[in-house]
This record gives C-alpha cells, sequence and structure tokens, in this order.
C-alpha cells in the first residue's frame, strides 16, 4: 500500500479490480471483513472506501444486502454563480438548457427551522414552491423554496412561476415591489436522500446527495426567501463562480 491515506488506497486498489471486470455490473461485493482482510486494514477503511467508490458512481449501497457494482456515472459540472441565479430561465448545464417544474402553494404555515432562517414567527404563513429542476428530461435538482407571504401578498408576483415575471427568479421579482436584494447565503453540506427524494432523483434512498440551505437578504439584511436545494453527489459537481469587483 502506498503513503496515502489508506482508504484512499484501498478505493484506488478496488478501481483497478473494477476496471479489470473481477466483478461483473450487478455483482456483489465481498463483505466488508473479507475486502479489509484481503488489504490487511480495519473495517472503517474498507466502509470508507467503499463510500468514495459509492460516490464515484461505481457502487452502490443497498439496506440491508450489500454493496454491488454499477456502470460508472459520469459526473457532470453544475456551476452556482451570482450572475446565473439572476434568472432561472438562464440556468444551463454544460451548454444545454435546463428545465423545471414547479408547484406553490400559499399560506402555508412557516416550520419553526423556516421561521427562524425567515425571521418570522412559526406558523406564520407563507408561499412554499417545491422545484423539480430537469436536464435532457432527466431530474438533476430538487428545491423547496419558502417567501414570507406578508412580504409579496396582493402584489402580481406572490406566486414564483406565475404572473409578468414567472420563472424571472427572486431579484428580478422582488426588485418589481420595490425590495433590491444584496446577500445570498448558501450553505453547502453531505447529507442522505430520503425515500421521497430517491424516487424524484432516480437514484437509491440513502444515497449521497448535496445539501444547499439557501437564504436570500434585501440591502437592509431581512431574508425575503430561504431554500433547501437537493444534488444527486454521484451525478454532479457543483462548482462556486464569483464575481471580482472592480
Amino acid at each position: 500500500m502506498s503513503r496515502e491515506a489508506p482508504y484512499l488506497a484501498t478505493a484506488e486498489a478496488l478501481r483497478v479490480r473494477l476496471a479489470a471486470g473481477e466483478w461483473r455490473l450487478g455483482e456483489r461485493l465481498p463483505s466488508r471483513a473479507r475486502l479489509a482482510e484481503d488489504y490487511g486494514v480495519g473495517r472503517n477503511v474498507v466502509q470508507r472506501a467503499v463510500d468514495l467508490l459509492i460516490t464515484e458512481g461505481f457502487l452502490e449501497g443497498r439496506a440491508g444486502s450489500g454493496t454491488y457494482v454499477r456502470a460508472p456515472r459520469e459526473r457532470l459540472r453544475m456551476v452556482r454563480s451570482r450572475r446565473r441565479e439572476r434568472s432561472l430561465a438562464a440556468r444551463t448545464e454544460r451548454g444545454r438548457a435546463g428545465a423545471w417544474d414547479a408547484h406553490s402553494e400559499v399560506r402555508v404555515p412557516a416550520p419553526r427551522h423556516i421561521a427562524e432562517r425567515l425571521g418570522i414567527a412559526p406558523g406564520d404563513p407563507c408561499v412554499r414552491t417545491r422545484y423539480e429542476f430537469l436536464a435532457d428530461g432527466r431530474p438533476v435538482q430538487l428545491s423547496e423554496s419558502w417567501e414570507p407571504l406578508a412580504l409579496t401578498d396582493g402584489t402580481p408576483v406572490v406566486l414564483p412561476e406565475r404572473g409578468p415575471l414567472a420563472g424571472q427568479g427572486v431579484v428580478a421579482r422582488m426588485r418589481s415591489i420595490g425590495v433590491d436584494v444584496e446577500t445570498v447565503v448558501e450553505l453547502p453540506r453531505p447529507a442522505r436522500a430520503t425515500r421521497a427524494q430517491a424516487n424524484l432523483l432516480g437514484i437509491g434512498a440513502g444515497d449521497l446527495v448535496l445539501r444547499i440551505e439557501r437564504t436570500i437578504y434585501d440591502t437592509g439584511g431581512r431574508p425575503v426567501e430561504t431554500a433547501d436545494m437537493v444534488i444527486p453527489d454521484a451525478r454532479r459537481e457543483v462548482v462556486y463562480e464569483f464575481e471580482v469587483e472592480r
């Protein structure tokens, strides 16, 4: 084994065996204990190596059954930038125009964690919009957005995907009612897909995903929208792009 971290060396050794076709697509790998014995490492090292290969799309874990070989998935780049966030309609992925399905509900009581992020009281009415983003007809990202109803109630832009600025994004909609957006804060965290998320994204329940908690603030520091975005970790790499102030 090399001097690199043991789990990385173990993962590379498994990649070599997978590339050589030692295990067929759909075939179950030996147990963690057997692999640990083969490489002279602890089971926790094997677990980390297997988790890495699951993330890369070479393997898939099946609860209560084991780990199986699957065809490697191409990792596609998803660029997130202030320029691209200005309009959902401007979203592209590797040069291919994206599409999305959306469903909004009005007067949804804010759960406590959402209320804290929006600076409102738990139970205050909100507009909740659930998105399913597509590329080449396949789901690549989910999002659940919350906006305080008190901010947009009675305006033409109360529904993000209807009205004169449908699909134009939070910045343009808020500007139309005199609210200027200044700051977007995103907090990425690794997570495991719930069964509902897995069904929508075409992945396995418990698969690794990237969960991004986003909150948008106006020039006075007031939160005007918060959202949770879920991206399949094995299919996408997320790149953040920043503009340099001149």
